[in-house]
């Protein structure tokens, strides 16, 4: 297995946010002892906060790749609106004949590719 520095950088970002969080969650559980507040309501926040925190940056990470919500569609294959004039034909393997999709039309053949 390789070191730190080998790894991807996106899985080390994620790496040293989790440990960022474990130590401030830590943190925040002595700072909340210390004001006197009971330990299951600090382990309660903690919890909270060790949970939500990256449930929310993965929102803002997916809202920024253009995933979730937008209603544009730019997701990885662009926009996935249904009036794209260009769609998918199916090219028979077997007598060659072009098609929309299912069983070829000619030759009753399910064999096929793709064709953009």
């Amino acid at each position: 297995m390789g070191t730190f520095n080998e790894l991807n950088p996106q899985l080390k970002k994620y790496y040293i946010f989790l440990g960022a969080s474990l130590v401030f969650s830590i943190g925040l559980q002595i700072v909340l002892g210390m004001l006197g507040v009971p330990w299951y309501i600090s382990i309660g926040l903690v919890m909270a906060i060790f949970i939500l925190l990256p449930m929310y940056m993965r929102r803002r990470q997916a809202a920024n790749f253009g995933g979730a919500g937008s209603g544009a569609g730019g997701g990885f294959f662009g926009n996935s609106g249904m009036n794209n004039s260009a769609s998918v034909k199916y090219v028979c393997l077997v007598c060659q004949n072009k098609h929309n999709g299912g069983s070829c039309p000619r030759c009753g053949s399910k064999m096929q590719r793709a064709d953009f």
